[in-house]
């Protein structure tokens, strides 16, 4: 089930990078680039911090054909046929969802601490949307004001996975249970526009010190 959930995964966070270029003006192979970025960068991050080498595109290049023929076709077809851009946050979700689940339940296959488990997990979740924003000249979707629960979402599936597997033997149930609370984290967080509080810097002015005394 892992290498299904996998190539499931890659395959739309591939998509999220073609849906991504969209008015950008790339070309084709720069889609490819995007794609394959999006679909890899968290995966790979991950694995060099746990010494997994050959990381895991490299170890099995179906990962590779799998993105690339989801690239393709998805290029092409949103060459024809517009698609809402609603349609690109709610893949992005999916994407975040899995690959949370996947880099947290690698995390713990290895000699690391659940809480480290929980960090490689969020990373592998966001980091290959973070390279992907970077390449387009836009600011990554983490670091955007009122996210509504991006990286928190990724969180709170990776903690749930985490407890989860210290008190249920049921691998599958885990699994798919943390898979859901990282997505209906990240569309509540869409649907009611709820976000983490704002970091923002109140600014004297000679007005505010009269009023202050």
């Amino acid at each position: 089930m892992q290498p299904l959930l996998e190539h499931f995964g890659v395959s739309i966070a591939a998509i999220t990078g073609v849906l991504a270029a969209r008015g950008k003006q790339v070309d084709l192979f720069g889609v490819l680039v995007l794609a394959l970025v999006t679909a890899f960068g968290g995966g790979t991050v991950r694995d060099v911090l746990l010494g997994d080498l050959p990381v895991f595109w490299m170890a099995d290049q179906s990962f590779i054909l799998n993105a690339t023929a989801s690239a393709v076709v998805v290029f092409f077809l949103v060459r024809y046929h517009a698609l809402p851009p609603m349609v690109l946050m709610v893949a992005d979700a999916f994407a975040l969802a899995l690959f949370t689940m996947i880099g947290t339940r690698k995390g713990l296959a290895f000699p690391v601490a659940p809480s480290i488990a929980v960090l490689l997990g969020v990373m592998t979740g966001v980091a290959g949307g973070i390279l992907r924003d970077l390449l387009i000249g836009e600011i990554p979707l983490v670091f955007r004001p009122k996210i509504y629960l991006y990286a928190t979402a990724a969180f709170g599936g990776a903690t749930a996975f985490v407890l989860l597997q210290q008190f249920s033997s049921n691998a599958k149930w885990n699994a798919i249970s943390s898979t859901l609370v990282t997505l209906l984290l990240r569309l509540a967080g869409i649907k009611w526009q709820i976000h983490l509080p704002m970091f923002q810097h109140k600014v004297t002015t000679p007005e505010n010190q009269k009023e202050n005394g």
